[in-house]
């Protein structure tokens, strides 16, 4: 089962994911997470604790991907375990994920804190 957590701070959203993404109904949960994210300008999807990815989890990032270029939101894709970046790799053939590295993350975070920050100090 896939669990997954959603944090925001400001036009980013890092979504936690936890588990396997090996049939249907994770893949359409993750879809569901990643979806219901409309507003942000990047969506990041940590797959740190995702052990396995199978064809149909792979399709569904391939989906994600597309529905986020068609609204101008970036999907990055963070820290995959070996096997699944093994998988992705593989895939990589065919579709162009983007995998952010550890400094691009913290350069992401200090930019949302940093638009956070500016937005409460104009709202103040």
């Amino acid at each position: 089962m896939l669990k997954i957590q959603t944090e925001h701070i400001g036009n980013l959203a890092i979504l936690e994911c936890d588990g396997r993404i090996v049939n249907s109904d994770s893949a359409f949960r993750l879809r569901n997470a990643v979806t219901s994210e409309a507003d942000a300008s990047v969506t990041v999807l940590d797959l740190t604790e995702v052990h396995a990815l199978d064809g149909g989890g792979l399709g569904m990032l391939v989906f994600l991907q597309r529905w986020a270029h068609d609204r101008h939101i970036q999907l990055k894709l963070f820290n995959p375990s070996s096997s699944v970046r093994h998988r992705l790799e593989h895939a990589s053939t065919l579709y162009e994920f983007e995998i952010a590295p550890l400094h691009e993350m913290t350069e992401l975070l200090i930019r949302a804190e940093e638009q956070r920050s500016e937005v409460c100090s104009q709202v103040v």
